[in-house]
């Protein structure tokens, strides 16, 4: 017997048997041999049993038919783009036991999740950012373990150069530095991370994992100052040590993931473990082999024209970056040899209504309205036939106004002699973007990040779909709502045999 879960049509499963005498008598064929297997009564024939009992036992069978099921994960979002603000999004992960709560930035650009720890040289201890700083004591948790430099966990570290072995402790230690000069070191841990899950249901559950992290130990750069100070940071990347690689690894969520960051008011947005499905995807194929999400951009297009930009500028070779999407980043910045073009257009298409000026090295431009709506539209063109739709507020910061004027600036920046092109959240913010791991492909939509998505496990890495929930986005973290449906594309199939012996 199968049960459908279909949108709009409620399906009510019977299973008869479950208060009476059940008598299975099968007969399997076993390398020649017939093998008769017998199911005996739970209770007595005709012993009335409460409904409260049967519903106990239920219980305790459901999560052992679930565990092995990969969960839609869901992390509360807060933050924003918004660089006069906040200048990031950032999450909240609970580890340990008992578990802590510690806030960590979402970033895309790099793969490691660490935590600030005690005794940390030039950790912040307090934030403007309005949330508390925690730190983080493997000593105080019951399940916490050092990495050891024998424990294979060490050695897919050391695959990308961050990780290297102390044999005078016998450590596993790590030192990130990140693009904006700043940097951190310290030692792995492994112990449980708290999760937040959707399995088939319309309510949260709770589950939890041991995953592998970083003990930070000492931070430099802007990682100590504390106007916008996190606890750490937690790497979405694809790499192994990476949270995603190690909960999929063990079934515990999808090897997929999905945000939605509200580029308006308070911020806060939408990040879950899982697909989440939206008729106006488009999707391109991952470049393989690649540290980061490296997408091939094949053109620029303002106002529909494509700019006279060689695609090689843009590849991902030997001695050029490509271009990557990357949520750690706050603006959005162009390869040298496309900089210069991508504005001239911009310029040439709003000449007649604006004035243009430069301002702090950025093009700018003085204009009567408090809306950028004379600017164009910007198409960026991506190999699978997938283009992302820039609308002006995706490319432009609005900075003080000028005479009663307000200024726009290209909110776009030149990299010069790196051949890189960064796509931060400047451009990401307002879409839903789909990262699946398991399909080595990227998707989005331009969307209402402050309304509800339909989220699935699913991957085209071959992953069976088993639920899907409408999360609704929120800018507190504090105030996550969550509102659950099932719809048609998505099916949790129960096989269910049975035979009803009558007494």
């Amino acid at each position: 017997m199968q049960a459908h879960f279909l949108a709009g049509k409620p399906v009510i499963l019977f299973l008869i048997g479950a208060a009476f005498a059940v008598l299975l008598q099968t007969g399997f064929a076993l390398c020649g041999f017939p093998t008769t297997l017998n199911l005996e009564r739970g209770y007595p024939h005709n012993h009335h049993v409460e409904l409260s009992e049967l519903k106990y036992r239920d219980g305790l069978r459901h999560p052992r038919i679930l565990q092995s099921v990969a969960s839609v994960v869901d992390f509360p979002v807060q933050g924003t783009y918004d660089p006069f603000r906040v200048g990031l999004y950032f999450t909240r992960v609970q580890l340990g036991s008992p578990p802590k709560e510690y806030y960590v930035q979402i970033d895309t650009g790099s793969d490691v999740l660490w935590i600030s720890c005690d005794s940390c040289d030039g950790c912040p201890r307090s934030s403007g950012l309005q949330i508390p700083i925690q730190f983080y004591d493997p000593s105080s948790s019951s399940t916490a373990s050092l990495i050891r430099c024998s424990d294979p966990q060490c050695s897919l570290g050391s695959q990308s150069l961050d990780s290297t072995c102390s044999k005078s402790n016998d450590r596993c230690i790590y030192t990130f530095q990140y693009g904006d000069g700043s940097g951190t070191s310290g030692f792995y841990v492994s112990d449980q991370i708290h999760l937040d899950t959707v399995v088939g249901g319309s309510s949260l559950s709770n589950a939890s994992a041991s995953i592998v992290f970083g003990c930070s130990m000492s931070q430099t750069g802007d990682l100590t100052k504390s106007d916008r100070a996190v606890g750490g940071i937690f790497g979405f990347g694809q790499q192994g040590l990476s949270v995603i690689s190690q909960l999929s690894s063990q079934g515990v969520a999808p090897d997929a993931f999905s945000h939605c960051l509200v580029g308006n008011g308070a911020g806060g947005g939408i990040l879950v473990l899982g697909q989440i499905i939206e008729p106006g995807m488009v999707y391109t194929p991952l470049i393989p082999s690649q540290p980061h999400y490296n997408l091939n951009l094949l053109s620029i297009s303002v106002n529909g024209h494509t700019l006279s930009i060689d695609p090689s500028m843009f590849a991902t070779s030997g001695n050029r970056g490509g271009t990557i999407i990357d949520s750690g980043t706050t603006l959005a910045y162009l390869a040298e040899e496309a900089y210069d073009p991508f504005v001239d257009a911009i310029t040439q298409s709003v000449s007649q209504s604006v004035r243009p000026l430069v301002s702090k090295d950025s093009q700018c431009y003085l204009v009567a309205s408090s809306t950028p709506d004379m600017f164009p539209t910007v198409s960026l063109n991506f190999a699978g036939d997938a283009s992302m739709i820039l609308r002006p507020q995706d490319y432009l910061l609005q900075q003080n106004s000028v005479g009663g004027a307000a200024l726009w600036c290209i909110g776009f920046q030149k990299i010069r002699g790196q051949g890189i092109t960064i796509l931060g959240d400047l451009v990401l913010k307002d879409k839903i973007v789909v990262y699946d791991l398991g399909g080595q492909r990227i998707g989005w939509a331009n969307y209402d990040c402050t309304s509800s998505v339909n989220v699935s496990t699913t991957s085209s890495g071959g992953r069976s779909e088993y639920v899907s929930g409408q999360f609704s986005g929120s800018t507190s973290v504090q105030d996550t709502r969550y509102r659950l449906i099932l719809i048609g594309s998505v099916s949790f199939v129960l096989q269910l045999s049975v035979i009803v012996a009558s007494s």
